[in-house]
């Protein structure tokens, strides 16, 4: 499927940075400001930050470390890092500065999402994107980032990240990455002007090469305003061609505008709840279906992976709770969280989680996850436009349905054992 693909209408790249360094999650409105809570910070809680920035000035061994920017990010990153929140980041003036290009959809890099992980705190790829510098030059899903140009990314933020590796069109930057195979490779990219498409889609292959005419396949990327455009005219193309059931790929997709993710749901949902969220004082804010929808009409299947998160798994829990999709794959990432950009007076911002979410059936997906009702190891071939077994098991499914004959789900995998510790 891979070079089999009709490319769809041109997608335009995520509203903010932080989608792009890989911060899987919702943008939404922007508001500039100090403390939203219009109360002053107790300065006696602070004295403290002074008194240890005076004895760091005067008797650190090593003073040319010491700047007052250096610092200041540390107190930053140390005050973020309590939240014990993966998802809440500063983002430095420059980083910010050197953002998406809102109107061409395009910016200068590798072409690739990253996320870091909540456990290892590692530098982790979600996907490179597709035809992209980072895809081209071998960087693979679930690459963890090592070192950029020879430094270690160890203690990094994903923003940090990102401006390590991005850069200025034509120019190289060297990755270290761990492969999931646990190898490790220095690759190097010629960074290039990336514009970014979010959604595929093609024709479905069975495991013998052959077209399954009653099926379609759709890829969303990233849920982004032309994202809803797309869907909506690829819904359209399939609905025109007589198809009766869609393959719906999420894996690799972090997330992107809520607006847009409760739009492409309302297309296959036909009335009831879409998403709950839920802020800090309990309150509840719940996204309805209306009626009518390009996709009512359509058996659908959903490919989810472990790098399938937020907006993936508002739409992914949506459609199962509705009893629209089954999800096929591995557990889900678990970003279950709304985002915030609060822009700040250096230029820079916070993009900090002000709410969690539920499912219409009221499961919270904050660290957890959706379990997919056929669980599948992933395969080399299991991949966004490849053709494997997680697919193939699609088209089973999605048949059995049409057809209203018996679905045989592949055998559970046995688990692997685990290895008894001994001493050296």
């Amino acid at each position: 499927m891979w070079n089999r693909l009709k490319w769809g209408l041109a997608g335009l790249v995520f509203v903010l940075l932080v989608a792009l360094s890989g911060v899987a999650g919702y943008a939404i409105n922007d508001n500039s400001g100090g403390n939203s809570s219009g109360q002053s910070a107790d300065a006696g809680n602070y004295a403290i930050l002074n008194e240890i920035q005076g004895i760091i000035q005067q008797d650190f061994v090593n003073p040319s470390a010491v700047t007052p920017d250096s610092l200041q990010l540390g107190a930053i990153d140390g005050m973020i890092q309590s939240l014990n929140d993966p998802h809440s980041v500063y983002i430095p003036p420059d980083v910010l500065k050197n953002g998406v290009d809102l109107i061409t959809g395009s910016f200068e890099g590798i072409g690739a999402n990253v996320n870091q992980d909540a456990t290892t705190h590692e530098i982790v790829i979600i996907s490179p994107f597709r035809d992209s510098p980072a895809e081209k030059a071998g960087i693979q899903p679930g690459d963890v980032i090592l070192a950029v140009d020879g430094e270690s990314t160890e203690g990094w933020s994903v923003a940090t990240a990102v401006q390590k590796i991005r850069g200025a069109a034509g120019t190289p930057v060297t990755l270290t990455v761990r492969h999931t195979d646990r190898s490790q490779e220095d690759i190097t990219i010629t960074r290039a002007t990336v514009a970014i498409p979010t959604v595929f889609v093609g024709d479905v292959h069975d495991s013998t090469g052959a077209v399954v005419p009653d099926l379609a396949y759709l890829q969303i990327q990233q849920f982004t305003d032309q994202t809803v455009n797309d869907v909506r005219n690829a819904l359209n193309q399939i609905n025109q061609e007589g198809k009766k059931g869609l393959i719906l790929d999420l894996r690799g997709n972090p997330g992107g505008g809520l607006d847009a993710t409760v739009s492409i749901a309302d297309m296959f949902i036909d009335d009831g709840t879409i998403l709950t969220q839920v802020d800090r004082d309990g309150n509840k804010t719940v996204y309805d279906a209306h009626s009518g929808g390009e996709g009512l009409n359509l058996k659908i299947a959903i490919l989810v992976d472990k790098n399938s998160a937020s907006g993936s798994e508002v739409l992914s829990g949506a459609l199962h709770d509705h009893g629209r999709a089954e999800l096929i794959g591995t557990q889900t990432f678990g970003k279950g969280s709304v985002n915030h950009l609060r822009q700040l007076s250096n230029g820079g911002a916070i993009y900090i989680s002000i709410a969690r979410w539920l499912t219409p059936n009221g499961t919270l997906i904050e660290g957890v996850g959706l379990t997919p009702d056929i669980k599948m190891d992933q395969t080399d071939a299991d991949q966004p436009g490849k053709e494997g077994p997680q697919l193939f098991t699609a088209i089973d499914l999605l048949h059995s349905e049409i057809n209203g004959t018996a679905f045989v789900p592949p055998p559970t995998p046995a688990a692997t054992p685990t290895p008894v510790a001994t001493s050296p």
